[in-house]
């Protein structure tokens, strides 16, 4: 019997039944418990007793439940309530049927292309609403995931998470996270953003496909240093089977530099979703076309080398020893250099900005002039779309039916005209291109009405038909995550690329308010006034009563004007008459 099991029967704060263990982490025991005032099974984790009077688990505690509670998304798991007092520190968290996709991975060993796509996607989504709220995870990984029974992934354990414009949990090593996944910079102690989750993500994705981690060794520091300067094996020299688009997004999100990596959460899925509707899709990049044109350059130049004649090769013998001693000059300066290169990356840094105050900067260099790329006729796919915004174009959509005799998606027009010239502002966009492309033959789509639906389901459903579509949250008494409204509106026709809007409940705005009076009331004009108020209905039973008619509330706890959670449901009796 191990100490947590002393825990299973208790009832914390008068609210949670501890039913059973879940599972016992490095912190933590989750257990599976019994909310018996909204009648519900929740997970609650409560920090180990060894480790609760130490400020910095303490802190990390605290941090995941801010983190997830400025989150409401079906891909991130929920957090009800918490608890941080003294002799007991605990959050309330929905409980998920499933298991981490870590166990699963060791179950089933390397996944399947398809199965692997369905997986990131979720985790893409949920880093996407993450990122967008400025909360980094810091720690992406295996087990880190749940993979719920339905198949539906849910993203946890916050307790790293940098948030924004708070004092976020911070180790003395550094290297945050787990280090067989963590980024580079990570690794080496640097400030993070969220292109460092999707390196995560990428090491998660070359597991996935290939059953084995990029980096392995028998140290952490090690594997550190490896994430730091090693490129991992390309995965499909491991399995061979493993599509090429897929190994291209993988090598992508693994890049060293920041820089050349995704950029963010919604540029990678694009290209995700993009392998999901074509498989066999092959992106492509500047850099395979620049290695083969190198290639074909040194096979001219090798051709056009002379055989050396006899005198030049005397000649050659001669001063055979003349490239020895010039190959000992410089390696001598390569020292030098890298020691010149060592001292300005330590001091020059430092001093540049005292420096220049005492220079003007020549406004002109700040700017180049690009001129505008010919896109008419191009295809406007993700890949094209990433292209042309990693050259600082802004793309505009317009759609027009007028073009039948155009594939879909097609660029008919474009403004401003190819061939114009604009300046750009270093490391700003050089202009908005509004292009209108062509529905081609597709035929218009009814809008199904998706009110009441899962958000996720709804939006799943949209992009399959080839429409985009935006979420907007609005308070709502409405469950958190249910679709409230739909712009354009049902039934309306639109087409293959228009944009849909959903409006999703993100719960009431107030948490709490004043209970209505009921009583005299009949049961269903209780139940109206209490849910017009935000309050839902618990449990009704019948008593006689002298006082109120027979089919009439006779009484309700809580009371009438009082202060309550609207998760706190009212109970009602009913009067059956004197």
């Amino acid at each position: 019997m191990n100490s947590f099991e002393k825990y299973v029967g208790q009832v914390f704060d008068n609210r949670y039944k501890i039913t059973k263990i879940l599972g016992i982490g490095g912190m933590a025991v989750v257990f599976e418990a019994f909310d018996t005032k909204l009648n519900r099974i929740v997970a609650l984790k409560m920090l180990k007793d060894e480790i609760s009077n130490d400020s910095q688990s303490v802190k990390r505690f605290i941090n995941e439940s801010k983190a997830v509670s400025m989150l409401s998304h079906p891909n991130i798991v929920s957090i009800y309530d918490v608890s941080v007092k003294d002799n007991l520190k605990y959050i309330v968290m929905e409980r998920v049927d499933g298991i981490t996709l870590k166990s699963y991975m060791s179950q089933k060993g390397a996944l399947s292309a398809a199965e692997s796509i369905n997986y990131i996607e979720q985790i893409l989504r949920a880093l996407e609403h993450a990122h967008s709220k400025g909360i980094i995870h810091r720690d992406i990984k295996p087990q880190n995931i749940m993979l719920l029974k339905n198949g539906r992934i849910k993203v946890t354990d916050f307790g790293i998470a940098k948030l924004p414009n708070a004092e976020t949990v911070t180790m003395t090593d550094k290297a945050i996270g787990t280090v067989y996944y963590i980024s580079p910079e990570q690794a080496s102690g640097k400030e993070i953003d969220q292109r460092s989750d999707l390196y995560s993500l990428g090491v998660m994705m070359y597991e996935m496909l290939t059953g084995q981690l990029p980096f392995d060794a028998e140290s952490p520091v090690s594997v550190a240093l490896m994430q730091v300067n090693n490129r991992p094996k390309p995965p499909h020299e491991i399995k061979e089977d493993i599509p090429k688009g897929l190994e291209q997004i993988i090598m992508l999100a693994m890049e060293k530099q920041r820089e050349r990596r995704f950029q963010n959460a919604s540029q990678m899925l694009r290209h995700v979703l993009q392998l999901k509707a074509a498989p066999d899709y092959v992106f492509k990049t500047k850099r395979t076309e620049t290695k083969k044109d190198d290639k074909d350059m040194k096979k001219k130049v090798v051709n056009k080398k002379e055989k050396p004649s006899k005198e030049k090769s005397k000649n050659t013998d001669s001063l055979s020893m003349f490239p020895i001693i010039m190959g000992v000059c410089l390696a001598f300066f390569v020292v030098v250099a890298g020691c010149g290169v060592f001292l300005m990356n330590e001091f020059v840094p430092e001093l540049l900005p005292q420096f220049l105050q005492f220079k003007d900067i020549d406004a002109e260099k700040e700017y180049s002039t690009v001129k505008v790329p010919n896109l008419e006729g191009n295809i406007l796919t993700d890949e094209y779309l990433a292209q042309l915004e990693s050259k600082g174009f802004k793309i505009i959509k317009t759609y027009s039916s007028d073009y039948p005799d155009k594939q879909w998606n097609e660029i008919v027009s474009q403004t401003p005209a190819a061939g114009e010239e604009r300046k750009m502002k270093k490391g700003e966009l050089a202009c908005d291109i509004r292009v209108t492309l062509s529905l081609g033959k597709e035929k218009a789509i009814s809008l199904t009405d998706y009110t009441m639906w899962d958000a996720d389901d709804a939006e799943a459903d949209i992009i399959a038909l080839g429409l985009e579509c935006e979420l907007e949250y609005k308070f709502s008494q409405k469950p958190k995550g249910e679709v409230i409204g739909i712009s354009p509106a049902p039934g309306d026709k639109v087409y293959k690329g228009d944009t849909v809007t959903l409006t999703v409940s993100d719960g009431p705005e107030n948490t709490s308010g004043k209970v209505p009076l009921v009583t005299g009331l009949t049961l269903e004009e209780a139940k109206t006034k209490l849910k017009e108020a935000g309050f839902e209905v618990g449990v009704v039973r019948e008593q006689a009563s002298n006082s109120y008619d027979e089919g009439t509330v006779s009484s309700q706890s809580p009371e009438a004007y009082i202060d309550a959670q609207f998760t706190e449901p009212v109970d009602l009796v009913i009067s059956t008459g004197p």
